[in-house]
């Protein structure tokens, strides 16, 4: 559940049905539903975090290392709102009701970008301006490579200029016209306004006031040194319910208690000026080291829980957790699911390059299989970058297709075809060089195909996953050596790197899933683009950068996105595994107002207890 995240895409107004229907979209309600008169004001409701991925980065600006589910969408989100809300109900669409800006206005071929603000309040009284917008966007740009959303060439490069021509307007000038639902989708959802009492270079400095002139983030060398001071608290997580810097939000919520083991506990910011107050006295994530240590307090039934999931090796017990006042219900995000391959490793890396090599990795994933038998239904088959559920308009027939069924077979035809041998129980490179029948550039002979693959641990179903692919691939003559560790520190070990670089000796890596936002048309810029922030596993296709630019420039939209989508089904920047639910939610059947954000975005403000 962990989440690496967001994409980029297009250019002209609606054009293809995505586009339209993403815009039609912009100018409806929030779907919040009102509390019924049974409701009681009050209580603490107890929300367990995903077993290893306790929160550790609180800082809005998150580079790639913690750019993650954790951290973004079920812990800052909750303090630091993001200029527009994404997920309505349980669309995957904006909801401009629980936006800090009104819906942005598109001028000049496109070029212009016009936004502006409601009024909302910071929690020591000053109001949210256009001046915070223009913090972001300085750190931001000089800071840029430091952002796990961060694409070259995409956002902040593609804005010439912004500016704040009055307290409550913000104007982007942009390199080009753009299609408006991809800009609003995924480069304006990257925005969060930052109070200006961060603007300084250290915390011995009085913090600012909103209407300070000359501050640091005005240069881009000051620009670096405040973010180099906010990087470096964010990293100290012993300090994130006293420090003078995060206890400014504008969410509805305030960080009173914060643990280094991921334990935080939250009140209502009485200053909070969202259309959603919080109901509730006091909001808590705990922290569990595995679905079974999460499993084992819920189930004990004296409501040490009150928002939990129930482990997919445990359905069995649905029926019991039933009966003990919980209700069922499956969360589905709007991502995908696979693992990342370490195209710049410097043994392996070469044989990733090949796509035949890809190809036979792909064909050892039984996903109808995986999907039936250790996530007991509670996962689709996923065969592409473009999400199938929740119900869209984006995935085609295409990503709706598995081009690489399961088969052992295949896939050691597939390695004996292109020059490699079974020697002792491995497949190994027998005939080197480039031809139709050798084993691809850079990979030398005798080249025997011992692999690890490190995953993250917490997950009894992820186990049987990985242990069955292990199983298959021996057979086809691939020695997968397994390691697990918790969540972040395997997000962590995945960060993009170069040949030469220590950090780049790890081979294959299963982080979690990825969750698009807050690039949330599903175009995979920062995921798939040469450099791209959160290119964890450096790939690299000129192919793959043309489709990728044209879903953000086309005129076609929907012909773009399925061009896209289509080859990266067949070239596999990564192999595809099936995506789970991202939870099998338990709720206790008292608690009213959840609704389960398809970006993964805590709301509990919305949450309240009935009588």
């Amino acid at each position: 559940m962990l989440r690496k995240s967001r994409p980029k895409a297009t250019s002209v107004l609606a054009v293809g049905a995505a586009a339209a229907i993403l815009l039609a979209a912009c100018g409806s309600t929030s779907t919040s539903t009102a509390k019924p008169s049974s409701a009681t004001k009050g209580g603490v409701a107890y929300y367990a975090e995903a077993a290893g991925a306790n929160p550790n980065y609180i800082f809005p600006l998150t580079p790639g290392a913690d750019f993650s589910i954790a951290n973004i969408s079920q812990f800052q989100i909750l303090m630091y709102r993001p200029l527009y809300f994404y997920g309505k109900g349980n669309k995957a669409e904006i909801d401009y009701n629980l936006s800090i800006g009104n819906p942005p206005v598109y001028s000049n071929n496109d070029k212009t970008v016009t936004v502006t603000l409601k009024h909302y309040e910071w929690s020591n009284g000053t109001p949210v301006t256009a001046r915070d917008v223009i913090f972001w966007m300085n750190l931001l740009k000089a800071n840029k490579t430091s952002y796990g959303a961060y694409v070259p060439g995409a956002f902040p490069d593609n804005v010439v200029s912004y500016s704040a021509p009055n307290p409550s307007t913000v104007v982007f000038q942009l390199n080009r016209s753009y299609n408006p639902t991809w800009f609003t989708y995924n480069e304006l959802s990257q925005i969060t306004p930052l109070p200006i009492a961060w603007d300084r270079t250290s915390l011995s400095q009085p913090a600012p006031s909103p209407n300070a002139q000359n501050l640091p983030d005005t240069t881009t060398a000051g620009a670096q040194a405040v973010y180099k001071l906010l990087n470096s608290q964010s990293q100290d997580l012993s300090t994130y319910a006293t420090s003078p810097i995060w206890s400014v939000v504008d969410g509805p919520w305030k960080l009173t208690s914060f643990t280094t083991a991921g334990k935080a506990v939250f009140v209502p910011n009485s200053k909070y000026s969202g259309p959603v107050k919080p109901k509730l006295n006091q909001f808590v994530e705990l922290p569990f080291t595995s679905t079974s240590a999460e499993f084992n307090v819920l189930r004990a039934g004296n409501g040490a829980i009150t928002y939990g999931y129930l482990p997919t090796t445990s359905i069995s017990q649905k029926s019991y957790v039933e009966s003990i006042g919980y209700v069922v219900k499956p969360w589905v995000e709007f991502g995908f699911s696979y693992w990342n391959m370490n195209f710049n490793n410097p043994t392996f890396g070469p044989l990733f390059k090949q796509l035949y090599f890809r190809q036979a990795l792909q064909h050892l994933v039984d996903q109808p299989a995986w999907v039936k038998s250790f996530l007991k239904g509670y996962a689709v088959p996923n065969y592409s970058p473009v999400p199938v559920v929740p119900s869209n308009p984006f995935a085609d027939a295409q990503s709706k297709t598995d081009l690489y069924p399961y088969s052992v077979s295949a896939a050691r035809a597939l390695l004996t075809s292109h020059g490699f041998k079974m020697v002792n129980g491995v497949m190994t490179c027998e005939s080197p060089g480039t031809s139709a029948t050798e084993c691809g550039a850079g990979v030398p002979k005798g080249r025997a195909l011992v692999i690890n693959l490190e995953y993250y641990s917490g997950s009894s179903s992820l186990n049987e996953e990985m242990t069955a692919y292990q199983s298959a691939a021996k057979q086809a003559g691939i020695d997968i050596i397994l390691t697990s560790a918790n969540g972040n520190t395997v997000f962590a070990d995945e960060a993009p790197c170069t040949p030469s670089q220590p950090s780049c000796k790890w081979q294959m890596i299963l982080a979690g899933t990825w969750e698009y936002s807050p690039d949330n048309y599903p175009t995979g810029g920062e995921l798939f683009a040469t450099g791209a922030g959160s290119n964890y596993g450096n790939y690299d296709s000129v192919t793959a950068n043309t489709l990728i630019a044209e879903t953000h420039t086309s005129s076609n939209s929907a012909a773009a996105l399925d061009a896209y989508q289509n080859y990266m089904a067949k070239d596999l920047p990564d192999i595809y595994r099936p995506l789970p639910d991202a939870a099998i939610s338990l709720i206790l059947s008292k608690l009213g107002g959840v609704v389960q954000n398809p970006y993964l975005n805590l709301t509990p403000e919305e949450w309240y207890f009935t009588k």
